[in-house]
């Protein structure tokens, strides 16, 4: 059962990121006609900021996921629940906190951005952040439900509701903003369905896994040793937020909303591309936890290590590949004409990123063994290489300065350092990794290249020439991967569902 959860949730994972990609490409134009440029930019600058609270977190949402596959693992289901009361305590207290923080920066948006903004912008962003503070005041306390449904393997309930979440988000928000309704309308949507889905989390645990909150003094030993995991998974979300949301930020104090705007149309692509990866490395954690607990072998990890990241190769390389050729025409069509810059910084950020994703599933593996101290420190000196680069860069380049200073922190946390750790303490075979990666990008170059040769010139613009330039790179890129790239395993992934429909259509007959 669990097995085909995983499966399942792979496979919801996928719909769920047409879903939203789809939603984006009709959403995201229509939102930028009817709010404006400044309007957008100031929508999500606020967003970036409140974004900045969820590192109150503290790793302690993974902590759950972690120690919760533990106790599965190993029948402690007293244990478990303990666990559980003591995080809604802790939660309920950041939520508090969180509360805390978000009025004292209500009250100084003015000296934050009074330089750049508008009266009746900082007016409006006044009243966001007290509706996004409110939001993340209880997201906190009732977050504990998802990392429950993650550490239980509940992935088909989970990313059912991811879709109809993302479903629902323009549905409500379009007549809203044909009637006018801005900024202040969107976040109170995304606030209201943030809340139906997180209750929704907590009536599912309760009713379907039967959860149970034990709230007695917590062992201190335990307490120490979750503390002493969650502080290094905190720094690490500390540095992410800092390389993907402190751009936004400081191109807000020393440029303007314009510019935040066209640098997040560049993040909002950038997203998209880490969320390829994250579907297939996301539903492994638990997994990875468990074969770390009833101790696997360095190769049997290294192993799941290598075949993730073979399969995540195979999708972000026609993605990759994909945008660097018809990114361009894309965003043209898709955003406008003001947004050209947006696809620099896309590829800015997108080429060095690749690394990371490929291997994300090594951040579970260390996790799971209890190694993510290193991790943590080297990607904090890299956050603080980032924000010392980014200043100049953006007051001299704009968002392209911005871009260059994440991407050159990510060149060298992700694509050196990280590895020779991996392969010299975590014991990962990054030598056949990367062997393997390399064989399967040589194919994938020669096309990439043959394509981008033949549309570098394209002038003529349109969605059907577009959409039918996709379709066909799409088509040879598949074609070539699956006779050039695949081992057999990926074969038979790609092969075992068309079989199961020929022979359906077989027995129809």
């Amino acid at each position: 059962m669990k097995k085909n959860q995983i499966k399942l949730g792979v496979i919801l994972s996928y719909i769920s990121l047409f879903v939203t990609n789809i939603v984006g490409l009709v959403y995201t134009p229509i939102m930028l006609k009817y709010m404006g440029q400044s309007e957008y930019g100031l929508y999500s600058l606020v967003a970036s900021i409140i974004g900045y609270l969820t590192v109150l977190d503290l790793g302690f949402g993974n902590a759950i996921i972690v120690y919760t596959s533990k106790y599965i693992a190993s029948g402690k289901k007293e244990e478990e629940s303990k666990l559980h009361g003591m995080f809604l305590i802790i939660y309920t207290i950041i939520g508090i906190i969180a509360a805390v923080i978000g009025i004292i920066l209500f009250f100084n948006i003015e000296n934050l951005f009074g330089a750049t903004m508008t009266s009746s912008e900082i007016s409006k962003a006044k009243i966001m952040m007290l509706i996004l503070t409110f939001n993340l005041a209880i997201t906190f306390p009732l977050s504990i439900y998802g990392s429950i449904l993650t550490a239980h393997e509940e992935f088909i309930y989970s990313k059912i509701i991811n879709i109809i979440r993302q479903l629902l988000n323009p549905v409500i928000m379009i007549p809203l903003l044909l009637m006018g309704y801005k900024s202040i309308a969107m976040t109170l949507v995304v606030t209201i369905l943030n809340i139906v889905c997180l209750v929704a989390n907590v009536i599912y645990c309760n009713k379907k896994l039967k959860t149970k909150m034990i709230y007695k003094k917590p062992n201190k030993s335990l307490l120490k040793e979750i503390f002493g995991y969650s502080a290094f998974v905190f720094l690490c979300i500390i540095v992410d937020k800092a390389n993907w949301s402190v751009d936004q930020f400081i191109l807000g104090s020393v440029v303007g909303t314009i510019a935040v705007a066209i640098y997040t149309v560049a993040s909002q692509i950038n997203n998209i591309y880490l969320s390829f990866s994250n579907s297939i490395s996301g539903v492994l954690i638990p997994k990875v936890t468990k074969m770390i607990e009833n101790k696997s072998s360095d190769k049997e990890v290294s192993d799941i290590f290598i075949k993730t990241g073979r399969l995540q190769m195979l999708v972000m390389g026609l993605v990759m590949t994909g945008f660097i050729i018809f990114g361009k025409e894309f965003i043209y069509l898709w955003a406008g004409k003001d947004y050209g810059t947006s696809y620099l910084i896309a590829c800015i950020l997108m080429l060095p990123v690749t690394i990371p994703l490929i291997q994300n599933l090594g951040i579970a593996i260390l996790q799971a063994k209890n190694m993510i101290k290193f991790r943590s420190l080297v990607y904090a000196g890299i956050a603080i290489l980032n924000i010392l680069a980014s200043i100049p860069l953006a007051k001299l380049y704009g968002g392209v300065g911005s871009a260059i200073g994440t991407a050159i922190s990510l060149i060298i946390g992700n694509g050196i350092i990280m590895n020779i750790y991996y392969y010299k303490k975590a014991k990962i075979d990054i030598p056949r990794f990367w062997k393997n990666i390399i064989r399967m990008l040589i194919p994938i170059c020669v096309i990439f290249f043959i394509g981008y040769i033949l549309n570098v010139n394209n002038t003529i613009y349109s969605w059907s020439y577009l959409i039918l330039k996709v379709v066909i790179y799409a088509f040879i890129y598949f074609v070539t991967v699956y006779l050039f790239s695949m081992n057999g395993y990926e074969k038979n992934i790609v092969m075992k569902p068309m079989l199961k429909i020929k022979e359906k259509i077989m027995k129809g007959r």
